[in-house]
């Protein structure tokens, strides 16, 4: 697989029609996607490897990127999944004992098109006042005509279901079988860490497909459901949704984190809708309506769900709302054991302000068992 030379050129081109040049760094290539903007300065392993990134071309707000190198085990899934990547600074040498490698061998060995030499402050500027929209990266093709041609095939992200292409393929266990808790996690990408988190707790899991029914999980005799992050618009997930339905009617005990949350949400004849360019890093502020307290929380969404429809169901409560801009960050489910929220508590990478959520959530098994 080539890779790059030495200031071997690459052009960005948006959906709009503004062109960046820069420079090629990783696979020698061509890939699209939506364009999106990640606000942290750390942790840019983990969230190459997020599977809610798939389908998405991500530009890091951080003004250098790979200066600590990569290690093995930080990352949260099998393989790189963001589309491309947009840097200002690629870090050629990395200093970190634990290191395994570059970020360009890590990049090049996951076959990841990325450019960099970019204005990324200009461009988040760009994408926060026209909003997201689809790019294309190319190190191979320089014809911004040709390239206009291959974007516009590039299908939205409204209406895309990716879950089904991240998901595991068979179900598979993790934890100690002797466990007094059994908890099934419906997997729509999840992270690693999410799992840790829960099998680190006592738990013994059963991580299921995407599309496993409520029937097929019962099987394994839960005492609650974990409904996991995902990639895409959660809109198409209508299978999704009645696995959820069904669990409340069994009124198990349930958490849903990012896309799970908005699948709660759906369940509850909420709707979602699309941001104008979401939530993504390790610093939005959160606020918990119960306790009063702010938490720094780590995000990744590019969808969220109606505070209107919320605010008009006698059903489900808001409990955590963003500070900067006012968004739903969290519900429950009143009269049923479920509840859940729009960011990742299990913070790879990111602050521990929210961890509580997984104490809540066992506290919640147990008063059920």
């Amino acid at each position: 697989m080539p890779h790059t030379k030495p200031s071997q050129p690459a052009i960005l081109l948006l959906d709009d029609g503004t062109v960046y040049h820069g420079k090629a760094f990783g696979k020698i290539g061509t890939a699209a996607g939506e364009l999106c903007f990640n606000t942290g300065m750390t942790g840019y392993q983990e969230v190459f490897t997020d599977p809610s990134y798939k389908g998405q071309v991500l530009i890091m707000n951080n003004c250098y990127v790979g200066n600590y190198g990569t290690k093995q085990d930080d990352v949260e899934s099998s393989s790189v999944k963001i589309s491309a990547l947009i840097c200002k600074n690629i870090a050629h040498n990395y200093s970190r004992k634990m290191a395994d490698a570059s970020l360009e061998k890590f990049l090049g060995d996951n076959n990841l098109v990325a450019i960099h030499d970019v204005d990324t402050r200009a461009l988040v500027s760009h994408i926060r006042s026209k909003g997201a929209m689809n790019c294309i990266i190319s190190s191979e093709i320089l014809d911004v005509e040709q390239l206009k041609v291959q974007l516009a095939k590039v299908p939205s992200m409204e209406g895309l279901a990716l879950c089904a292409e991240v998901s595991t393929k068979e179900a598979y266990n993790i934890g100690d079988p002797a466990a007094n808790i059994r908890i099934a996690v419906l997997d729509n990408g999840v992270k690693r860490n999410m799992l840790k988190c829960l099998s680190e707790k006592g738990a013994y899991l059963q991580v299921f497909p995407t599309a496993t029914t409520f029937e097929e999980c019962e099987q394994f005799k839960p005492h609650a459901y974990f409904i996991s992050n995902g990639p895409g618009d959660p809109a198409p997930l209508t299978y999704a949704v009645d696995t959820v339905k069904k669990v409340l009617a069994a009124n198990r005990p349930l958490f849903g984190i990012c896309l799970g949350h908005q699948l709660l949400a759906m369940a509850n004849d909420i709707p979602t809708y699309k941001m104008h360019h979401g939530h993504r890093g390790l610093n939005h502020p959160v606020k918990n309506l119960a306790t009063g307290r702010c938490e720094i929380t780590t995000q990744n969404h590019g969808f969220a769900v109606d505070p209107k429809a919320i605010a008009a169901n006698e059903n489900v409560e808001v409990t955590h709302v963003n500070l900067n801009d006012g968004s739903i960050e969290g519900i429950r489910v009143k009269n049923k054991p479920a509840f859940s929220v729009q960011y990742h508590p299990e913070s790879t990478p990111g602050p521990y302000d929210s961890r509580y959520l997984f104490d809540d959530f066992f506290k919640m098994i147990g008063e059920y068992m």
